[in-house]
Formats: structure tokens, C-alpha cells, sequence
């Protein structure tokens, strides 16, 4: 569940609490991995406040990254990050955009070494910096990578899918909706009946049984602001997933419409 708008609410109780409920309905529908980052606005802060209304910390795998050029600024980041979440360590801290990746790396290093953070990770977007990201996967203190990948957006799977694989590295896809585009050209269009074929019964879940269906990719972070679309979302992970050949048809119809 990644949180960058939707969650960004400010100080509105009603929102807040309309955020709890959100998170309520991503846990009890199975869901684990919370995504954000420090320049996310109130995100973190509402993030905060929700855990601490549905108390499920115990579910909670918390992922959040450093985004700055000066290195004494991305550790104040991280250290305000866990005090917003109420979290002593993270499970995942990521270098964003590799943003002065070298030094945010050592002292996320430095920060794992004391507990605060369980793996480190590496991030682009917008389908930007692949190549520069490709050259740093084999770097030994990397355990995650973060990019896009979505039924729009394959590039991944030419380079970067196959070098986590090999390398073992978590994989978390960002813009699986391509930010909500996929929606808005494809889902005016009936679901095909073959979806049926690996449990489909919406949209959401197609896009996304599309992206974690692949063998590399560990999690997705869809972001919702309505608790019906996250149960739609949370769909994606019963029933079957498509293999090799249904994936390549999802492709086929995609591109025919």
C-alpha cells in the first residue's frame, strides 16, 4: 500500500479517521507492507496516527526512504520518520532516486547496523534512471529495488526484472495503476471473460495480478483514499494467478484496445 496523496490529509480528524478505516480494510484483507517518504506532506504523521487507532503494528512491515541531497538532512529525515510512524527501526529504508546514494547508503548502513533498519533499497520513478539503477544492484549492502512496472510501462522487463532476480532482491513495483491511467483508458471496456480463468472479477485486480504474477516482483504499492477500492485492490491477492501465457494474452488485449 503505498500512501503518497491519498493519505496526505493534514490535521481533519474526519479524514484521518476516514484513513484509519482505509488501513483497517488493507490489513484485514491480508495486506503487510506500508509505503512512504518524508516529503509525502502529513502522510507519514497520518500514517502514525491511523497504527495507533487499529493498533496492528504487529502486521506492519514498514517501509519508508531518505530523499535529499545532504546526508546530515537524510538523517534527521529517517530519525523523523520513525518518531511520525512510532516505530523504532524500519523494515526497509530506500535511497530515493539515488539521490546522493552514496553517502544516504553508508549511513543507512550505519543505521542497520544499530537496529534502526532491517534492509536497505534503492528507488527510481516515473520509468527514469533504469540504467543508473542497473549498475547498483550488485552493490552487496542493496536488499530491494523500487521502480514502475505496469501493463503501459515493460521496460523493466528487458533489464531490471531479470538482475533482481538473479541478484535475489525484493522487488517493489510503484505506479501499477500508472497513477490511475490505466483506469481511465482500459476500464470502460468489459473484463474479459478469460480473466474468470485466473480469478479476476474487476480491474484492479487484472492490472495487478498482471505486475505480481511475475516471477521477480515481491509486492506492488497501489495507494486508495477509499476503502472499497482497497478491498478491490486486496483481491488481487485470492485465487489464481496468471503464468506465462495468460500473461502474455493480458498484453495482447491490451494493446488491441
Amino acid at each position: 500500500m503505498g500512501i503518497w496523496i491519498t493519505f496526505n490529509v493534514g490535521s481533519s480528524k474526519r479524514m484521518r479517521n476516514a484513513r484509519a478505516g482505509v488501513l483497517k480494510a488493507f490489513f484485514d484483507s491480508g495486506g503487510t507492507v506500508i509505503y512512504s517518504s518524508p516529503i509525502y506532506g502529513s502522510a507519514e504523521d497520518v500514517v502514525g496516527y491511523c497504527l495507533d487507532r487499529i493498533d496492528r503494528r504487529d502486521r506492519l512491515f514498514g517501509a519508508t526512504k531518505v530523499w535529499t541531497p545532504l546526508v546530515d538532512n537524510g538523517i534527521d529525515q529517517m530519525a523523523a520518520s520513525r518518531a511520525l510512524w512510532g516505530v523504532q527501526k524500519f523494515d526497509l529504508m530506500q535511497v530515493h532516486n539515488l539521490v546522493n546514494w552514496q553517502e544516504h547508503l553508508a549511513t543507512i548502513a550505519d543505521d542497520k547496523a544499530a537496529g534502526r533498519v532491517r534492509h536497505i533499497g534503492i528507488t527510481t520513478s516515473h520509468g527514469s534512471r533504469h540504467s543508473e539503477m542497473a549498475r547498483l544492484v550488485d552493490d552487496n549492502r542493496i536488499d530491494a529495488v523500487q521502480f514502475t512496472y505496469n501493463l503501459a510501462d515493460r521496460e523493466a522487463e528487458n533489464r531490471l526484472l531479470p538482475m533482481a532476480a538473479e541478484r535475489g532482491l525484493a522487488v517493489i513495483v510503484n505506479r501499477p495503476f500508472r497513477r490511475g491511467e490505466l483506469f481511465r483508458r482500459f476500464a470502460g471496456n468489459k473484463l474479459p471473460d478469460w480473466s474468470r480463468e485466473f480469478d479476476c472479477t474487476n480491474w484492479a485486480q487484472f492490472f495487478l495480478k498482471f505486475v505480481v504474477s511475475h516471477p521477480a516482483v515481491t509486492c506492488a504499492i497501489p495507494a486508495t483514499s477509499r476503502v472499497d477500492h482497497m478491498r478491490e485492490n486486496m483481491g488481487a491477492l485470492s485465487g489464481r494467478l496468471p503464468d506465462a501465457a495468460p500473461r502474455a494474452r493480458m498484453i495482447r488485449h491490451i494493446e488491441s484496445l
